[in-house]
């Protein structure tokens, strides 16, 4: 089933990009790993970058998220909770947001069903861009991770309004011309260790570049740590929506993000060499 949807992602966007739909997007190559297996990945991962543009996405780094084992030792290293279970055909991921020197750096945690696609922030000379997302982008399947600096606030102070613009933020990052018809459905407050998340049902209209008007429903989960308020919010088409709601509330219900103590060396723009030179979870 996997290796099937995985051609059908890329059967779909090699088609588009036979009509000039899709534009060409680098890969970042993330480590020895990410080097042995480009060629065997470089179409998939193309093709993915193609299809995450269609929902607004600019990050353009993608790569498989980590296994259970591995993220549990990255957390404990940081004296962090470890994730106790899975879910049957999910994947933890845990991934550092931040390591350009122009963002707060954060670690960012959630699960995602196996088969999604995962897309990282991106590093250049201008700095970092892009964003945390994992999606089965071809059926509009997708989590997306978003930071508003808006200063620390209290969440269980938060009123429906609140939680309203923090993820309205999220979804018209191209611009508030890209929605219409946006509504909260419903909100509740999750208490996890000492942080609070609200989690919101939502749904909206997509306006797409193409003229094209997409109903899309989704459950956000919305936090503050550091100096800002972050979302995580999972969406999908609304005629989706029926099948896909729980995998979408796992997602949301399983996110985390720490800022405290989260430390690395900040990348310098500076130095030629600085693709190969990353920061990287402890």
């Amino acid at each position: 089933m996997l290796r099937l949807r995985l051609l059908l992602i890329i059967s779909a966007a090699c088609n588009a990009a036979a009509f000039n739909l899709f534009p060409p997007a680098p890969l970042e190559q993330a480590g020895a790993k990410a080097v042995q297996s480009l060629d065997r990945r470089q179409a998939l991962t193309t093709s993915a970058v193609g299809l995450a543009g269609l929902f607004g996405f600019s990050g353009q780094a993608l790569a498989f998220g980590g296994k259970l084992k591995s993220v549990n030792s990255q957390l404990a290293a940081y004296g962090l909770p470890q994730i106790s279970s899975v879910p049957d055909g999910f994947s933890p991921l845990l991934e550092l947001y931040g390591t350009g020197q122009n963002r707060d750096t954060l670690l960012v945690e959630f699960l995602h069903p196996s088969d999604w696609i995962v897309v990282k922030p991106n590093n250049d000379v201008n700095g970092e861009d892009g964003t945390i997302q994992a999606g089965e982008y071809a059926k509009g399947d997708t989590a997306t991770f978003f930071v508003w600096d808006t200063g620390k606030k209290k969440i269980e102070d938060q009123d429906k309004d609140f939680f309203a613009s923090a993820i309205k933020k999220a979804i018209s990052q191209k611009g508030d011309n890209v929605y219409q018809d946006f509504k909260i459905i419903n909100t509740e407050l999750q208490q996890h260790e000492a942080q609070t998340y609200g989690i919101v049902d939502f749904k909206y209209v997509l306006l797409t570049g193409a003229g094209f008007e997409v109903e899309r429903r989704g459950v956000a989960s919305v936090t503050s740590e550091g100096n800002g308020v972050q979302v995580l919010w999972a969406a999908t088409i609304s005629a989706r929506f029926k099948k896909t709601k729980e995998q979408l509330r796992v997602c949301a219900e399983s996110f985390r993000v720490y800022a405290d103590g989260i430390k690395v060396n900040k990348i310098d723009y500076n130095d030629k060499d600085f693709e190969v030179k990353k920061p990287a979870l402890k």
